[in-house]
């Protein structure tokens, strides 16, 4: 084994235990910093495999964005923990089925021929990763490519759907009518007589009107 073998298994077992203790900590906030940690050494993988530009990008996006993200809705939400894991357990039938089907089909994936093991191979001088990754990907997995980004924006859509739907409860506000209010629609100058307080006159003791 050479020294890179050594980091990649040092890097996949933190990966591992990171993503272990995401879905295992109580702490959501925790979660999220495990999260990052997972990121971090997931881009210290993909720099080993020689993808610069995918382990860049996911720590600047991921991470620098997303994370950051997560972790201020968690910490302005003061999430109630408790109520959020009863009925944990009555989930679990249908969640291990979910769970093992997922795993037998990236074993499927896995073993299929892209990604059977294979030489290293030694790139020519000007080589650019980042060119190949934009190659294949709108040439060979052009059709996949476009119908991940039709069910991204259709879960957009959904999102935007189920917030903003009508309710009974919901209160919102229309800027249309807000940028054309007017001041006498909203303010009413009322003129008014001032009320002079009178002095109270102080009541004579008893040995004084003797």
């Amino acid at each position: 084994m050479v020294f890179t073998d050594y980091v990649f298994y040092s890097l996949a077992a933190i990966l591992l235990f990171a993503g272990l203790r995401v879905i295992t900590t109580r702490n959501p906030v925790q979660a999220a910093l495990f999260l990052v940690l997972a990121f971090f050494t997931a881009s210290g993988i993909w720099l080993l495999l020689e993808a610069e530009f995918l382990g860049i990008v996911l720590v600047l996006v991921y991470v620098g964005a997303v994370m950051v993200l997560f972790l201020f809705v968690v910490m302005m939400l003061d999430i109630n923990t408790d109520q959020l894991r009863e009925g944990f357990w009555d989930y679990l039938p249908m969640a291990g089925f979910i769970g093992a089907l997922m795993a037998g089909e990236m074993v499927l994936v896995l073993g299929g021929p892209y990604f059977a093991p294979s030489e290293k191979v030694n790139h020519a001088e000007g080589y650019s990763n980042t060119a190949a990754l934009g190659h294949v990907l709108y040439t060979d997995y052009l059709l996949p490519f476009e119908l991940a980004s039709v069910v991204l924006l259709v879960a957009i859509v959904a999102a935007i759907v189920l917030t903003l739907r009508d309710r009974k409860d919901s209160k919102f506000m229309n800027p249309a009518e807000q940028v054309i209010v007017r001041r006498q629609d909203r303010v009413r100058m009322v003129t008014m007589p001032a009320e002079v307080e009178q002095p109270v006159k102080a009541e004579a003791s008893p040995l004084e009107t003797k």
